[in-house]
C-alpha cells in the first residue's frame, strides 16, 4: 500500500509559525510504533498492534467542540448547543499559543487526503504532538504515493497539541480541552486531549459543511459495502448500533466504516483510508474481519494486556469506548477505490433498549426522512447512577455533533437522492427483542445477519399486503417472513408475551419522538413532519 516512509525527509512548517528544531515528517507507522513504546507510551500486543492510553479523555467532548462564527459561517451555520460559536479574535490567539507551545516539542507531520474520489479529494496535513497520533492519522486518512508528495498543497490543517492546556477564563473555552474549527483560515485546532477520534471527527465535520455548500453532495455518517453485481448498501447508526459490524460481511467488498459522501452522479465515496471500530466484547467468532485486522499497524485504545500482550475485550476498566484504528487494507475483501455505485438499499440501525421496534421495517420516503432526522438509539439500563429503565437517544442524522448546518438540509438533500435513484430504506433494530433491556435478551448478530442479507439478496421481495404487515404503533411495513429467523421474531409484540405492556412501552417511545421532534418542525417540510408514529397513546 501506498504509503511515505523515509525518516530522512524534512519539511518547512514556517506558513503555520513552527520552528522547532525536531520535525519528523511522513514516518512511517512502522517506526511511529516504535517511538511510541521506546517513549514509554504504548505497548505492542501479542498480535503486533500498538496499545495506547488516551489519557483524560477516553471519547469526544461535545460540550468544547467550537466553530469559529465569521463571515463564511455566521449565516449558514445552524448555532447551538451542538455547533458553538467561536470567537476569531479568540482563535487567533489560542492558535498562537499553541504554536509557541509546540516549538518547544518534537512534532510528527502528515501529508495525506480525505475523500476517495478525487474530483472531491481533500488535501490535508496533520500537525501532532504524539507519534501514536500522528500513526493514527496515517491509518484514517488516505495515502498519497511518493509522487503526489511532491508538490502537495493543504487545503486543510489538522493542528493537534494533547499536552496543551487552554486557560477557560483567558482563552474563552469552557474548559481546558478544545476542538476548534476555522473555516476562514481552514484548521481545526485541537489541545487538551488525547483521543484521537477527535482529529478524524474535525475534518468530518469540515466537510460535513463543505460538500453540501459547495458540491452539491450528502455527506453521511454511516458505512457502505458492495456487492458482486455493484449494488451499493448503505449503513446507518450510531456508536454501538453494528454500523461497522455489520457492513464488515466476507460476501461483499467494503468501501468504509463510518463517513461516506452521496454524490450528484449518484456514487458514493469513503471520505477515509481506514476503519476505527469499537472493540467492546469483541470476539473472532461474531467479528471475524476486525477481529483479523488488529494486527501489527493498528492502533489499540484505551484496552487492558496481559504479561503476554493478550488484550482482555472484556475489560472495560478504563473506558466502555474501546477502540482500534487500522488502515482499511487489514480487511481482506475491499473496494478500491473506495467508491461504490448504485445505491440500493439504506439501512437505519437502531439499538432499540425498549424492545418494541420490529427488528427489521421498510420505510417509506417520508418515513425514512422522519426517522433520518430523528437518528435515535437507547441508553441502556444501569450505566449511570439512578438510571433503571432504557432512556431515548436522539442524534440527527445519525450524527448530530459534526452537522454544521441543519439537520432538514442533509434530510432533504437524503430525501431526493432517495427518489432519484429509488433506493430502499430499512430500519433495523439491532438492540432488544422479548422485553426491554433487563427483560428482554439483545437481538441475535445472526437474525440480523440474516434479515439485511435477505434484503440484499431480494428474498423480502417487495412490499404487499400478505407478506408485510403495518405496524400498529410505528406505521412502518415489517415481514411476516424473513429466511433463516423465527417467524415470532419479526413481530415484537408478539415477543413480549404481554399485549398490555408492549403497547404501554410503544406509546411511551412514540411519545419521546415526538418531543424529540418538536425543536424540528418549523422547519421540516410536510413530508418529513408525515413520517413520524401517527399514533402516540390509546
Amino acid at each position: 500500500m501506498n504509503s511515505s516512509t523515509s525518516s530522512a525527509k524534512s519539511i518547512s512548517l514556517a506558513e503555520y509559525g513552527i520552528d522547532s528544531k525536531l520535525i519528523h515528517y511522513q514516518l512511517s507507522p512502522s517506526k511511529l510504533h516504535d517511538m511510541s513504546v521506546e517513549r514509554g507510551m504504548g505497548q505492542t500486543s501479542s498480535t503486533g498492534a500498538l496499545a495506547i492510553n488516551t489519557g483524560e479523555f477516553t471519547g469526544r467532548s461535545p460540550m468544547d467542540r467550537f466553530i469559529v462564527k465569521d463571515e463564511i459561517t455566521q449565516d449558514k451555520v445552524w448555532w447551538g448547543k451542538v455547533n458553538i460559536p467561536f470567537e476569531s479574535d479568540k482563535f487567533d490567539a489560542l492558535y498562537d499559543k499553541v504554536i509557541k507551545y509546540l516549538n518547544e516539542k518534537e512534532i510528527f507531520v502528515r501529508d495525506c487526503f480525505a475523500c476517495a474520489d478525487k474530483d472531491y479529494r481533500l488535501n490535508i496535513r496533520v500537525i501532532n504532538e504524539y507519534p501514536w497520533s500522528n500513526m493514527f492519522a496515517y491509518n484514517m486518512f488516505l495515502r498519497p504515493t511518493e509522487e503526489e508528495l511532491l508538490n502537495f498543497d493543504p487545503e486543510w490543517t489538522v493542528v493537534n497539541a494533547p499536552g496543551f492546556m487552554a486557560n477557560a477564563e483567558e482563552d474563552g473555552t469552557r474548559q481546558h480541552n478544545f476542538a476548534i474549527l476555522n473555516f476562514t483560515r481552514k484548521i481545526a485546532l485541537i489541545g487538551g486531549t488525547g483521543y484521537t477520534g477527535e482529529i478524524k471527527k474535525g475534518i468530518f465535520s469540515a466537510l460535513n459543511f463543505i460538500l453540501p455548500v459547495y458540491k452539491d453532495t450528502l455527506p453521511m455518517h454511516c458505512s457502505a459495502n458492495v456487492g458482486e453485481n455493484g449494488d451499493t448498501a448503505i449503513f446507518f447508526g450510531l456508536s454501538g448500533t453494528g454500523k461497522t459490524t455489520l457492513s464488515a460481511d466476507s460476501s461483499r467488498k467494503l468501501i468504509g466504516d463510518d463517513e461516506h459522501g452521496w454524490t450528484k452522479e449518484n456514487t458514493v465515496f469513503n471520505f477515509e483510508g481506514g476503519c476505527y471500530a469499537k472493540v467492546i466484547n469483541l470476539c473472532k467468532e461474531n467479528e471475524p474481519e476486525i477481529f483479523g485486522a488488529i494486527k501489527k499497524g493498528a492502533l489499540l485504545e484505551n484496552v487492558i494486556l496481559n504479561a503476554q500482550g493478550e488484550v482482555d475485550y472484556s475489560d472495560v476498566s478504563i473506558t466502555q469506548n474501546t477502540r482500534v484504528s487500522y488502515p482499511i487494507y487489514n480487511i481482506e475483501n475491499i473496494q478500491v477505490p473506495s467508491i461504490g455505485k448504485n445505491p440500493k438499499n439504506i439501512f437505519f440501525l437502531t439499538a432499540d433498549a425498549f424492545g418494541v421496534l420490529p427488528p427489521i421495517s421498510k420505510l417509506t420516503p417520508s418515513q425514512a426522512a422522519y426517522h433520518f432526522i430523528s437518528g435515535y438509539t437507547a441508553k441502556v439500563a444501569g450505566t449511570e447512577a439512578g438510571v433503571v429503565e432504557p432512556v431515548p437517544s436522539f442524534s440527527a442524522c445519525f450524527g448530530a455533533p459534526f452537522m454544521p448546518l441543519h439537520p432538514t438540509k442533509y434530510a432533504e438533500m437524503l430525501s431526493a437522492k432517495m427518489k432519484e435513484s429509488g433506493v430502499n430504506v430499512w430500519l433495523v433494530n439491532t438492540g432488544w427483542t422479548g422485553g426491554p433491556y433487563g427483560v428482554g435478551t439483545r437481538m441475535k448478530l445472526k437474525y440480523t445477519r440474516a434479515m439485511i442479507n435477505a434484503v440484499l439478496n431480494g428474498d423480502l421481495g417487495l412490499y404487499c399486503y400478505d407478506k408485510y404487515h403495518i405496524h400498529s404503533v410505528f406505521g412502518t411495513a415489517q415481514p411476516r417472513e424473513c429466511p433463516g429467523v423465527p417467524s415470532s421474531v419479526l413481530s415484537p409484540r408478539a415477543t413480549w408475551n404481554n399485549d398490555e405492556a408492549y403497547y404501554k412501552t410503544a406509546f411511551k417511545l412514540t411519545n419521546a419522538f415526538r418531543e424529540n421532534f418538536k425543536k424540528f418542525e418549523a422547519y421540516a417540510n410536510e413530508e418529513i413532519r408525515r413520517g413520524g408514529p401517527q399514533r402516540y397513546g390509546f
